[in-house]
Order: C-alpha cells, then structure tokens, then sequence
C-alpha cells in the first residue's frame, strides 16, 4: 500500500494529537462525562424507527443537520456534503450544479444513465435509486426539507448498490419543524428563487409543506435551470403509534453543458461543445410510514410506496454516420457503404453539402417508471440473558415497470455547435450489424429483500453487531421492436458482516467490522454489454448476449473516535475520529468508452477502494470550526485491455493496457475540508470554508500513462445578520480567488466540427475534455420567519 504510507503521518498525527488531548481532559477539572458524551442515537436499518447509541456502530459515519445544509444561506445537499463530509468529492460530468456525481469513498451516485452506480440513496426508508439504471437525481430532493442526512458506510442491511455505503436522508415533518419561513435570494448568472417552509403540531397531529421555485441562466453558454419542487407531509402521534403520509414533486428542467475540449475552455471558458444539452425530471413520489410500540421493548415499523419518475433527455452529439462513398450525396453507416434510411424508408440525404458543413445528431431519451413496494420490520430492544440488546428484522419488496426508449436526428452542427433539427430520424434495424435505432424497451424489476441486524452488549464497553440481508432480484427485458433486447435475468446473494464497539474509557471508543454486499446489472447496463455493438451513452441500447455478473464488494474498516474538552483553553466540545477502510470488489461493472459518447460495459475483474479519514471538530456558542483529511486510494487490481482511440498512448489498435495498481479516473487521492463560523451575541455569523482535491486521472486514461487533471482549492465565504426575530440576511460568495480548475475529464475527439480552438488541420489536437469549475459568483437573499 505505498499510497496509503504516503499520508499515513497525517492521519496517525491528527489520531495522536486528539487522544492526547483527550488524555489531558481526564484531569480533575475535566466536566464530568455525562456533560461531555450526550448520546446521539441513530437508526441500525433503512426504516425509520428506534435506533442505538451512534458510538455503538462499528463504522465511521458522516452526519449533516438542517442547519449544517443551511450555512450559505439557502439550504444545499451538494454543497454541504462536497464542503464538509469527509471521503466525498462531487465531479460535475454535467457541469450542472443540480445534476452532479457524488463519490463517496470512490463510490459513485450519479444522475448520469452508465455510470456504475455503488451508493443505496434513501429517503424516508424508501431507495430511491430509479429503477432503470440505479441512478440518482439529486434535483428531486428539496434541500430546504431535509431535517438530517446521515452517510453509512458499506452495510448489507441497506440492500442493493450499497457497495461503498448507504445515504440514508431523514425529512422533516410538523414535529420536527415549527412555524413559517419563507427565503428570496438572488445573484450571479441570473440567479433567483423562492422557497418556503411551514411546520404546525397541534396535539396529536401536525403538517408539513416546503417548495422551492428556482431559475438561472447558468454560467455557461445554452446551460439555464429551471426546478419546481414540493415536499409535504400529515402526520400523528400518539403514545403507542406514528404515521405520516409524505409526497414529493419535481418538474424540473436542466440545461449541463456537460465536459468541453480543453483547447475551446482556452478561447473562453463559457463556451460549450455540441449542444442541445437538456434533462427533464419529473416525479410523483408518495410514501406511508408508520410505526407501532407494542410493549415496552417490541415495536412494529412500515411503509409503503409508490413512485413515479419520467425523464427526458435531448443530447446534442457529433455522429460517426458519414457521407456515402459512391457519390450519391446521400448519407451512410460509419462503413461509409451501407445507406442511412430514415423512418420512412428512404435515404437520408448528406447534410453537409458537399463535406463544407459539420453534420452531428441530437439523439432523444424518454424513461418511464413507476415503483411500488414497502417494508415491514420488527424492532426488539430489551435484556437478553442480562445484557442489553437490541435486534431489527425486517423484509423488503419493490416492484418497477418501465419503459425506455431513444431516437436520433441527423442535423448540421451551426456555428454556435448546435444541432440543428431537420426532421431525419434514422431508422436502423435490429441485427443489421450496425447500432440500432429506434429502441422501445420494456422492463419489469423485482427486488426481495429479507435482513436482521443484532447489536449485542457483552459487557458494558463492548458491543458487537451482527447482520445479514439476502437479496433476490429478477430483470424481464422486453423489445417491442424485434428480439434483440428480450431476455430474463435472476440474481442473488445473502451478504453477511460483523462489527464491534469498544468504549476504551468515556471519551473515546475503537471500533473494527467486515461487511459484504452486492450490486446486480441494471437493464441499461444489461441491454449495452456487447462489445461488438457499443451503445451511444446514454441513448440507446444494442443488445444483450454477454451475461453480465453481480458486483460482489468485502470490507474492512478500524478505527477510533471520540469527544475531549480543554476547559483551560476553550469552553467548547471537540469531537474526532481517525479510521482506515479498504472496499474489494470482485466481478466490478466498468463503462468501457469507445469515443466521448458511446460504449459497453463489462466485468473488468477486480477493483479496490481503500484509505483514510481523519477528522476533528469544535464547538462552542460562539465559534464552530472542522477539520477532514481523507485519502481514497482506488485502483484496478485485475490487468485488463480497454479501447481509448484518443487516448495519445492507445497502441495500433487503439487501445490502452491497464495494470494492477493504475488508479481509477475520477477520484483524487487526497482530500482536504476545513470551516470555521463565527457568530457572536447569536445576532450575526460569518464563515469560510476551505476545500482541495488533489488530482485525478480522466477517463479514458486508465492506464495512467498522461498527466493528470490538476488538483484544486476553492474557498467560499458566506455570512448573515439578524435584523429582527424575524427578518435575517445574507450573503455568500463562491470561489473566493476565483480559482481555474475542473472536476471532472475524459478523452474524446474534438475534431471535424470547426469548435473554437482546435486546430482545424488536426495537427496538434488536445484530445482532453474537460468539466470546467463555476468562477467566482456573488448570492444573497433575506429570510422571513414567523
């Protein structure tokens, strides 16, 4: 592990620097240790329910508060996490601030249809990954309704794709929340919003409303956001029982003007490459959860749910559909023989008139997917034999019908790169040796699940977790086009783990466990698995003949944690953890790129997350301030060969050879957040925040033969002032320095579409597509509260 002994000083230094602190705590003028561990308990499975002591779980967590979210001034999942949460790092392959992939530990959850998904994502005890490829939109959870979010480390009691963890989001209700708000805000790049909050409890009951209304321009070309989102929920209370009804809407339109090459990023970092570039999101998620104390230790926890999810994308592309060679000014297959027929039959004549004008395609996807299911599980919590105990059973059922299908429109590529429509879809038929389009897919999903976790006390310092979850997941594929698509697939796995807890003394507590867990093909990744048809990603699909096998992941994790004060110094709390973790995966799933927006995907063998998180923090009435050091060593452990005909290593062929040990692109080695607030007198607060990442390979670049992305620091500012009990402003800046960075890259082949910057000739291309970072911006607003 030489990576790994690169930062290992660091990390053993800021454990050793916490522990000694602590040590010095334990004099007599220490508070006692009631004052200073008050128990924070946290939910052991994906219903909400009664939880156990936060310092009995043998992992590192990661916790966020309404108010942690909040600290800019309007209420940011993204930004909170990317800001403060440690082994996170967001890489913005859409370039979209509401459509980012968010990496946990090395793991991804991502909106973006192929990407290799390996984070569970829940909200009110209910997954929702979209059922199609797993996927994650994050613009359909509204950050102003989030009471907590709680990132779990890899556990198989949270089911499927928790391979590097699970995201575990908590939403407010009327008990949680009181009273009325209401926030206008506003800045740079044409920024507005509006977004709302009211909470009322009277007796046994209460309600619940929050929306957001949000529309920018966007800082780059042709990239305006428009979010419409509700969230709402009924709730009651009594002694014994708890139910509340909550809904979830989202219409939501996002314009990421995804990676653009970097010679053009040089002419003007605005500028953008072969647009139209457009998601549409919207949802109707409604959800039931209720729970029932039958005696003192047993109680019942449920919900049901339906969710429905429809998105559309417009991808404006360049084509390898080319000029026919026999002269007859019509258009062919990349073969430049076979002739390109249209919906109706005929040729489709070449655009280009005559090669002077580029010719690109917009290529459309509609997903449709409607989910239902629930869960039921029993909680024991009570003596068993004298010691404390306390055991979860539960079983999961989720069903989803869906329907995907693509198209694509040849049409020139103007000036601006835009594709412009012409009305020529092109009709290419199945087993006709080339990729076809249109797709009409059906896909009906099942997914059981059965789990028990038990947290047994064998004294009062050590505590051991026990658990297991067996998953059964069957995919029926149905092509309405022909036969290619059609197939039946079944998976499954029981995947166990293993943990304890020891209180080395009231301050601090080492923690140790091993866990499994597995993550099955999605139909996306299913029907776009052979290699002799690559796929446009993430538009079409070809055909399914390899059968592709379940990711299975083993981790390790140690560590420490714990709290001290130093009353002679400052009259605050600091908290600290220190930890090592290492994930393994066998059988892993890899997006294989055969040019900027097309390829497969296959079992590459075995790839591995390991490293470090380090942490402390402080907080006192008036000061608040964190410290994360994170280091996420992923690599490839299998030898492998992968196409990347841009890559400028790529042999004859145009391929790279992958080696154990090459890291994997997208991920930085080193991570580093620090944050302080002030806030005196509770009237007015300023703060900053620090991030770096260190650099990154792009994709494409497995074999780690090129220089990497460049790593980068922003520092973000923000503040606020309390007019009155009611009114509050704010404001915050983005990017302080104004730093030039990306975070996120690939390789592609910029060529042949006249983009700003890149040689014409095609001597001395930069084959680098690059995701450009936002440049420095400027946002205030001023709430309302009653």
């Amino acid at each position: 592990m030489p990576v790994l002994r690169e930062a290992i000083f660091g990390g053993v230094a800021l454990c050793v620097v916490a522990g000694g602190a602590a040590a010095q705590s334990s004099a007599p003028t220490a508070l006692p240790e009631a004052t200073l561990a008050p128990v924070e308990v946290i939910g052991t499975s994906p219903l909400p329910g009664i939880g156990i002591d936060r310092d009995k779980v043998p992992a590192n967590l990661e916790s966020l508060t309404a108010g942690d979210l909040a600290r800019e001034g309007t209420p940011n999942l993204v930004q909170g996490l990317n800001d403060q949460a440690g082994s996170v790092n967001v890489n913005s392959t859409l370039v979209d601030a509401f459509q980012p992939d968010i990496l946990y530990r090395g793991f991804e959850a991502s909106p973006v249809l192929g990407t290799p998904q390996g984070i569970a994502v829940y909200q009110n005890g209910v997954r929702i990954n979209e059922a199609f490829g797993d996927t994650v939109n994050w613009d359909l959870i509204p950050g102003i309704a989030i009471d907590r979010f709680d990132m779990v480390s890899a556990n198989p009691v949270y089911g499927l794709n928790a391979l590097g963890g699970a995201a575990v989001i908590t939403m407010k209700n009327g008990f949680t929340y009181q009273g009325f708000e209401n926030t206008f805000a506003g800045g740079s790049f044409g920024q507005r919003s509006e977004e709302f909050q009211y909470g009322k409890q009277a007796g046994n009951f209460a309600t619940y409303i929050a929306g957001r209304w949000f529309d920018e321009d966007g800082w780059r070309q042709f990239s305006p956001n428009r979010l419409r989102q509700i969230y709402a929920d009924i709730a009651g209370r009594s002694d014994r029982a708890s139910l509340d009804i909550s809904f979830s809407g989202a219409d939501n339109s996002l314009y990421g003007a995804g990676t653009t090459p970097e010679q053009t990023l040089a002419v003007g970092r605005t500028l953008d490459f072969t647009t139209p570039q457009n998601n549409s999101n919207q949802l109707a998620f409604v959800a039931i959860n209720g729970g029932y104390r039958a005696t003192e230790e047993l109680s019942f926890q449920i919900n049901a749910y339906r969710r429905q999810f429809h998105q559309t994308v417009v991808n404006g592309n360049t084509t390898d559909y080319t000029a026919c060679g026999d002269g007859s000014s019509t258009l062919c297959q990349p073969d430049g023989a076979t002739a390109l027929a249209s919906k109706t039959g005929a040729a489709i004549p070449d655009l280009s008139n005559g090669g002077t004008s580029p010719v690109g395609q917009t290529d459309f996807e509609d997903i449709h997917a409607v989910t239902t299911g629930g869960t039921l599980q029993a909680t024991y919590t009570g003596d068993v034999f004298g010691h404390q105990n306390h055991l979860v059973l539960g079983a999961s059922i989720d069903h989803s019908d869906i329907n995907f299908q693509s198209a694509a429109e040849i049409g020139v590529i103007d000036p601006a790169l835009q594709v412009q429509a012409s009305g020529f879809f092109v009709n290419t038929p199945e087993n006709t040796g080339f990729q076809a389009t249109p797709v009409n897919l059906g896909a009906a999903d099942n997914y059981y699940g059965a789990f028990v976790t038990d947290t047994f006390n064998i004294t009062p310092a050590l505590a051991v977790t026990a658990s297991g979850r067996y998953n059964l997941a069957t995919i029926g594929l149905t092509d309405n086009l022909g036969t290619s698509l059609t197939g039946n697939s079944r998976y499954a796995r029981f995947n166990p783990a293993i943990g304890a807890t020891y209180r080395l003394s009231g301050r601090m507590t080492a923690y140790a466990g091993y866990s499994e867990g597995n993550r099955i093909p999605t139909p996306s990744e299913i029907e776009c698995s052979n290699p002799a048809q690559p796929c446009l990603l993430p538009s079409s699909l070809s055909s399914d003949p390899p059968n592709l096998k379940q990711v299975v992941s083993h981790t390790y994790e140690a560590g420490l944690r714990g709290v001290f004060r130093v009353p002679a110094m400052v009259p605050g709390r600091f908290t600290w953890n220190a930890g090592l973790f290492r994930t393994d995966l066998d059988d892993d799933i890899y997006g294989v790129a055969t040019s900027i927006s097309s390829g497969f995907f296959e079992n590459i063998g075995a790839t591995r997350r390991q490293g470090i998180e380090t942490g402390i923090g402080y907080r006192d009435e008036t000061w608040s301030a964190f410290v994360n050091y994170s280091l996420v060593d992923a690599t490839f452990q299998s030898p492998l060969t992968l196409p990347s005909a841009s890559n400028p290593f790529a042999d004859g062929n145009g391929n790279i050879q992958v080696m154990p040990g090459n890291r994997l692109p997208g991920i930085p080695l080193n991570q580093f957040k620090a944050g302080i607030d002030f806030h005196p007198a509770g009237q007015w607060t300023i703060g900053a925040v620090l991030t770096y990442f260190s650099d990154q390979f792009l994709r494409g670049d497995e074999a780690n033969q090129n220089a990497p992305l460049p790593g980068y620091a922003v520092v973000n500012l923000h503040g606020s002032y309390k007019v009155t009990d009611h009114i509050e402003l704010f404001a915050n800046i983005s990017n302080l320095l104004d730093a030039k960075y990306a975070t996120f890259g690939a390789y592609g082949d910029p060529t042949g579409v006249n983009a700003p910057g890149v040689p014409v000739s095609g001597i001395g291309v930069d084959n680098r597509f690059i995701a450009p970072g936002m440049p420095l911006a400027v946002y205030g607003g001023v709430k309302v509260r009653f």
